[in-house]
């Protein structure tokens, strides 16, 4: 079982909108909504990929339950922590024409320590019977900037190994209690590290200098150039098959899911990182977010490009 967890979950609603433009008023091609999220997007393409998956957060309102029906649609476990506030909504307008997406994110409910403190009992919980926990995003306001560092270090107790997906404060404090992997993208790095990145050389030394903390895997994000991994084997670039690109949001996400299953089923490093790849590259073949199909991923597997740096 591969365990998620989505702090700051939300009700994604996109609309189609042929050349948009700031200060008019339009009507929208196309309309959607979709359970969404870092962490939710991962939950989707895991259960995709046939594997068992349990969902864990927080939610609230009707936002929350319209993405816990979602999730149970699918046969994804639900065992989120129900708090008083509303689940956040996040628009997204797509404009084919220009190709461009603009984003409206709300920034999410207040989280109280009551609810923090049963969550972390109930991602104890959880963690004892799940060998393989992502953990993705930012998080809610309430919620401490060392969160993370703490479901590391439950994660460990419990004998799971934690991919964990975020950035700012939330990284580099987690980044010191060694979980088993992190995915920033490079613009991530840079802040992290503060130094600029210039090539692929000097991206690589950064791969290895964050594996230093005794991170044992170390994916860097290069976008649609695909990313620069760095694990026991040594440090490789995966470099995915050109696509035609309809949305590129939601890959990093898929991406991990990639590797969670990969990982999950046994593969090495490299295969996993692989698997990866194709999921990441897949979802950017839709419109929709944290959404692949097997027959694409079996595709571009067999076809992302492998160099030993």
């Amino acid at each position: 079982m591969i365990l998620t967890v989505t702090l700051n979950p939300s009700v994604d609603r996109s609309y189609r909108v042929d050349n948009f433009q700031v200060g008019k008023i339009f009507r929208a091609q196309e309309e959607n909504s979709v359970a969404g999220g870092k962490g939710i997007n991962v939950t989707k393409v895991i259960k995709t990929l046939g594997e068992e998956v349990t969902a864990t957060g927080f939610l609230g309102g009707k936002s929350g339950e319209f993405i816990e029906e979602e999730l149970n649609k699918i046969g994804v476990k639900c065992s989120f922590i129900k708090i008083e506030g509303e689940t956040r909504t996040c628009i997204a307008i797509l404009d084919p024409v220009s190709k461009t997406q603009t984003e409206i994110l709300e920034k999410g409910p207040y989280i109280s320590q009551e609810h923090i403190e049963k969550f972390l009992d109930n991602f104890n919980e959880l963690s004892k019977s799940c060998n393989i926990i992502t953990a993705s995003g930012s998080a809610p306001s309430g919620v401490p900037e060392d969160i993370y560092v703490e479901l590391i270090n439950i994660s460990k107790k419990n004998g799971a190994k934690l991919i964990l997906d975020t950035s700012g404060a939330y990284l580099s404090k987690a980044i010191k209690s060694k979980p088993f992997m992190i995915k920033p993208n490079k613009e991530e790095v840079e802040k992290l590290l503060n130094k600029e990145l210039k090539d692929i050389e000097e991206i690589k030394r950064a791969a290895l200098e964050l594996k230093q903390f005794g991170i044992p895997i170390v994916s860097i994000s290069l976008g649609s150039e695909g990313s620069i991994v760095a694990c026991e084997e040594g440090v490789f670039r995966l470099i995915p098959p050109k696509i035609k690109v309809a949305s590129p949001v939601g890959s990093g996400d898929s991406y991990v899911a990639g590797m969670a299953v990969g990982v999950k089923k046994g593969l090495d490093i490299v295969d996993a990182a692989r698997l990866a790849t194709a999921c990441g590259t897949a979802n950017a073949m839709y419109y929709k977010t944290g959404y692949v199909t097997i027959e694409d991923v079996e595709y571009l597997k067999n076809n992302v490009k492998l160099q030993k740096l």
